[in-house]
């Protein structure tokens, strides 16, 4: 229809307003022929009918289901079209994102716990996992300290995907290193010496699941196990003069990297 002066034709800015979607819209469904308006008035103006304004309707009804604008004209254009059918498939397809969505919350959800928790196991999984003597209160002491570090940002990302069974394969290996140390230290193994750097490596490994750790930084733990009240008292009470003798073995094994350790730093 062309030409013409209707009274029930209303134009684009009306069609917009009635169908609840941006003239900018209306233009751009226009160009690429989804939806047109069918009447140009005398002075040249594009008008809608209400046909028009119908199958408008129909287009903001496919679209807040989800379809692709070619799937809509497909929908309305094709009689073979098996609308159904689309929309089973549309659903199918919405199922998978929400599946795939509501695996995100769950990863963000474990994401944030971690970074505030540090550690994602109830005081009786942290109990069942480290030991009776270990205190649930630790990770969030640590938190505090350490909570505006990277090392501690990179705790929380490998914390959120560790599983009980995963931290207690880390319990293992931690316990019996330090067993092995106070049988090393019993023995007089001498820092520096072959045992004793083997020692210092497997801590390195161990530590290492945790946040990455250069030999700088080690060399830095092992004054901390050696300075802080808490570490010693933890250290000696495996063996006496265990802290002591650990910050000696991996002062001598950082020497043999070309670390000075009296000048390391934790970077």
């Amino acid at each position: 229809m062309t030409d013409r002066e209707l009274d029930d034709d209303v134009t684009v800015g009306a069609a917009a307003g009635l169908v609840g979607v941006t003239v900018r819209t209306l233009h751009y469904w226009d160009e690429i022929g989804l939806a047109s308006p069918s009447v140009r008035t005398t002075a040249g103006y594009r008008r809608y009918t209400d046909a028009d304004l119908q199958r408008l309707h129909r287009v903001v009804a496919y679209r807040e289901t989800g379809l692709g604008l070619d799937v809509i004209r497909e929908v309305l254009d094709d009689a073979a079209a098996k609308i159904g059918t689309t929309l089973r498939e549309q659903r199918s397809q919405l199922a998978e994102r929400i599946h795939d969505l509501q695996q995100l919350d769950d990863r963000l959800e474990r994401m944030t716990e971690a970074h505030e928790r540090g550690i994602l196991l109830s005081d009786e999984e942290q109990s069942a996992t480290f030991g009776p003597d270990w205190d649930p209160r630790g990770p969030g002491r640590a938190r505090v300290v350490w909570g505006d570090s990277p090392q501690w940002a990179q705790f929380a990302e490998r914390s959120a995907s560790r599983t009980q069974e995963q931290w207690q394969s880390l319990s293992l290996a931690m316990s019996t290193l330090q067993r092995d140390l106070g049988d090393a230290l019993d023995q007089g193994v001498a820092p520096g010496s072959p045992e004793a750097n083997t020692l210092v490596e497997r801590h390195h490994e161990i530590f290492s699941n945790f946040f990455p750790l250069t030999r700088q930084m080690q060399v830095c733990l092992g004054r901390m196990f050696d300075s802080d009240p808490g570490f010693s008292a933890h250290y000696d009470g495996i063996r006496v003069g265990l802290a002591s003798w650990f910050r000696q073995i991996i002062d001598e094994s950082a020497r043999t990297h070309g670390i000075d350790p009296d000048t390391a730093a934790w970077e």
